[in-house]
This record gives C-alpha cells, structure tokens and sequence, in this order.
C-alpha cells in the first residue's frame, strides 16, 4: 500500500534494537518539523539499556567460546544464567559460577571468616583478624591488633563497605559504620601493604595471575585532581560499564574520602609524578585498572593457589593476593591472601590495560565439556505442507524405538517422552527452545 513501509534492521539487544527503532523515528519526525534533537541523551540511554541487558564480559568471554566450538546456547533468564549446549547434554553458567560448581565451596568463599580459618588451618600465610559487632568487640580488635586496619562485610562483594589502612579511632568507627549497612557482622583484620593481585585457577589449575591498581590519577604540577579525574576518563579504552577494556572514573564517597585523608579537594593541585589514589580496592568496575603478570609467578605460589581452590573447594576460583611481588613465595615476602571469590570477574584477564590478555574462557569451556564432547543432541527437523506431524510421530516413534528420550513439537502439542507438555499449535521457536532446554531429552523431533 502506498505510504506503508516495512523496514528490517538488526540488532544485538533485543530491547536496545526496540529504542533504537522507537528513536529512529522520532529523529526523522524532529527533522522534518525542523526541530532541535538531543541524539546524546538517547547514546546514553541505548547504552543503560545494553548494559542492563546484555551478557557481562565474563558470561560473554565463556558464551563466545562455547559457540567456537559448536556448541549452542539459550539465554535462560534476563540475567547472566546461561544454558550451553542441548537437552541431557546441557550444562549452565551464571557469570562464571559453573553447574559443577559446588555449593558448599561457594558458601564457604562468601563467609570470608570461614576461609580464613580454613585457609589458616592449612599454613597458607592469612592475615591476622577477626570478627566484630560491636564497638566495645572494635576496641579489643585495635587493642589487640594495632593499626593499620581493614575493616570489611562478612560477605561482601566488589570492594562495598570496605576501608583500608585505618590509622585512627574516629576512622575506625566510620568504617565499622560503612561495612555493617551490608550485615551485622564485620571483619576487622591487620592491614596487609603490597599490591594487590589476583590468580585465576580453573578446574584446579593455575590459569592467569593479574595485579590490579585502584582508580588513580597521577599529578603533573599544573592542573587540580578534578581535571586530571576528566583528562584520564578521554582515554578511548575508558567507557561506560563494562562497554571497553576500562571504566570511567566516577567520583563518590569513597574518592571524597580517600582525598580527605591526606588533605585534598578536588581543587588540590598534586605536584609532578605524585600519585593520588582515588578508590580503596582495586576493581575494575570502580576505574582500576589491570597488568597481566602470568610470566612471573614463583612456582611456590602457582602450587599454594592451586592447593587453595581445593582446600575451599572451588573449581572456578579467584584468589587475592597482597604481596610486594608474586616473583618471590608469598610465605616469605611478607605477603597474605585477602580472600577467595567465587565468581570471579574474567575481564580483568581478556583485556588486561598491560601485558598478554588471556582466554580463560578455554578452560571453563574444557571443564564443562571435556574431550570434545559436543553438548548436542540429534535433531531432526520437518517441514512441508500436509502431513508434518504424522511424519515428526511416525519419526519420534521409531527414535523412542531405538532407545532414545524424544522431545517432539507438532500441531497438536509439544511432547516429552510421549507426554503432552503443551497444547496447541506448538511448531515454532519457542515450542523448539522448549524441547532443547529439556535436560531429559536426548534426541528432538521438530
């Protein structure tokens, strides 16, 4: 019909392509009126949207393997949950917690304490602390321990409620403030000083070893902090989220802080080659920043982290590490593990900002499905114009027959093992996702 158009675009994100469309128009009807249009807010809104919706860099790295190697995935929630591979073959991750993962181990690694204990009972060097809840139980911990201080969450994640080196009561109290918004108890614990690293094992293997810096700007003598905070955020590998290799530096409490505890504004201008650290932990989700150090990892500690993962139990595994360097054994420079996470962040180690990025997808990938197993079952699919589904019966038939757990979809009703699932015209792409998210189905007929 005249006027009616159909247009075809493509898309990563479902939604992201919706808004896309939706702004498209919106776009064309502003430059026909001959109307002013703000295109930057609709950037950052399709990037909010992608970044709400899309699989992060640790999901993604493991999806984007998987399918190297031919073996399928189906998205089974808005989230990280991810199904690879087909039926009674089929394995899942959610970020980089694997189905064979245990959970005793995960729950262990979310109790910081509980690893300590652990760890400590088996010689790995930890640092000395303990738990508090209180004020009075605060003042013992300092009596007993002396500054520098940590103060941490039980179970917290992504550095939140964490303070290093406390050197003060006053700071002490804060922090003990900050870190019980995230449960009653809270860690108290000698600061360790070093820089921080973190090794990825992998099925109990040492994979990768990266050391991280905290979001920083360094001082050249002319310009304040707040200047240098925006000249380092143009660097083109800084974007939003988890959009590049880096993260924008964003200034919060925690940047406020760390300024007031050496006495400066945003306005201070730091003199020439100083640097001014702007977060407390190092995470790259906060602005820090990575180096690959894989090549340089004593053999004492290579084995020390493996002994790690299988003292707690995780087969997916990221260690920190506070050390002077990795090149010398941990037991002996002074250094101690911090703690072990489960679900470790990969992109720290596939776009490292120094050094060799790493695939650490690979070995998630061979643990799941080792020696080239394919994740995939027989499928058999049907088309035509009349008489389909007495064919899909008559082929399910002789399938179930042989042995085989058949899925089928027809035009009656989706069908597991001879059961009606569903009712109704059942022949399209969802009827089929529902055959293959099946884990009892070894062979499909659509």
């Amino acid at each position: 019909e005249e006027g009616i158009y159909y247009v075809v675009f493509s898309y990563m994100e479902e939604d992201a392509g919706v808004y896309a469309a939706k702004a498209a128009v919106r776009i064309a009807q502003a430059l026909a009126d001959g109307t002013a249009y703000d295109l930057a807010t609709d950037i950052q809104q399709l990037r909010e949207i992608r970044e709400d919706t899309r699989l992060g860099p640790s999901t993604g790295c493991i999806v984007e393997e998987a399918l190297k190697r031919g073996i399928p995935y189906i998205r089974l929630n808005k989230q990280s949950l991810v199904q690879l591979g087909y039926g009674v073959h089929q394995k899942r991750i959610r970020a980089t917690i694997a189905s064979t993962t245990g959970n005793i181990a995960v729950d262990i690694a979310c109790d910081k304490e509980e690893t300590k204990n652990l760890l400590g009972a088996a010689e790995i060097p930890v640092p000395g602390g303990t738990v508090v809840r209180s004020e009075a139980g605060l003042e013992q911990a300092v009596n007993k321990y002396g500054y520098p201080l940590v103060i941490k969450p039980i179970d917290g994640n992504h550095g939140k409620g964490n303070t290093t080196n406390i050197t003060t009561w006053e700071q002490a109290l804060t922090a003990l403030e900050a870190a019980q918004k995230y449960g009653r108890s809270v860690i108290v614990e000698k600061f360790i000083t070093g820089f921080d690293f973190r090794i990825l094992v992998i099925n109990y293997k040492f994979i990768c070893a990266a050391l991280r810096t905290p979001a920083a700007v360094t001082g050249d003598g002319e310009h304040n902090i707040q200047w240098l905070i925006e000249e380092t955020n143009k660097d083109p590998r800084r974007g939003y989220g988890h959009e590049k290799v880096l993260t924008q530096i964003t200034i919060d409490q925690f940047t406020q802080k760390m300024l007031d505890e050496v006495n400066y504004t945003l306005e201070t201008v730091p003199p020439k080659g100083e640097l001014v650290l702007l977060k407390p932990t190092a995470n790259l989700s906060t602005g820090g920043t990575s180096n690959d150090v894989t090549d340089e990892v004593h053999p004492e500690n290579i084995v020390m982290c493996e002994r790690i993962a299988k003292i707690i139990g995780l087969d997916i595994c990221g260690i920190d590490i506070m050390a002077k360097d990795l090149r010398t054994p941990v037991s002996e420079n002074g250094g101690a593990i911090l703690e072990v996470n489960a679900a470790p962040g990969f992109r720290m180690h596939i776009d490292p900002s120094v050094g060799l990025p790493r695939n650490v997808a690979e070995p998630v990938v061979d643990m799941l499905f080792p020696k080239g197993s394919a994740g995939t079952i027989p499928i058999i699919a049907i088309t035509g114009t009349n008489g389909k589904t007495t064919t899909t019966r008559l082929t399910a038939h002789i399938a179930k027959t042989a042995g085989y757990k058949v899925g089928y979809t027809t035009s009656d009703g989706v069908y597991i093992q001879n059961q009606m699932m569903m009712k109704g015209d059942c022949t399209g792409p969802i009827s089929s996702q529902f055959v293959l998210k099946d884990p009892t189905v070894d062979f499909a007929v659509l």
